[in-house]
């Protein structure tokens, strides 16, 4: 009897970010070790904590305005335990820059951000935690 054995190839990750989403719940985000309780953008290389808004039906475009200086690609909305999606007129301005905007809820936003920095990929997370 001919046994097969297989063989699955394994590469090393080589994701480059600083920053890496290890855990979130409703009202509660692990980046690295560190655990937030307040909403936050983050990107592979830089965190700004403690942003508001904390709830999607308070997010104006003034919140979003330091996206700009921030560069992506793409941005992720993470709108809370729920998806909701805020007026165009709140992120608009991003689009006409040039920049992706992705909307979702902020569980899924956490899986992409890691998915996409695993890529290397020029994202920034702006998420809403409860």
């Amino acid at each position: 009897m001919c046994e097969f054995k297989k063989f699955y190839m394994l590469t090393l990750d080589d994701n480059s970010s600083a920053f890496q989403i290890r855990a979130f719940k409703p009202g509660t985000i692990q980046i690295n070790e560190e655990t937030y309780h307040q909403s936050i953008i983050l990107s592979p290389n830089q965190m700004i904590d403690n942003w508001q808004p904390q709830h999607i039906s308070e997010l104006k475009a003034e919140h979003l305005s330091i996206i700009l200086t921030l560069k992506p690609a793409i941005l992720l909305i993470g709108t809370g335990s729920v998806l909701q999606f805020p007026n165009i007129e709140i992120y608009g301005d991003l689009i006409n820059h040039g920049i992706g905007v992705e909307i979702m809820d902020t569980s899924a936003a956490c899986r992409t951000f890691n998915a996409l920095t695993s890529e290397n990929r020029n994202v920034v997370a702006a998420l809403i935690i409860k």
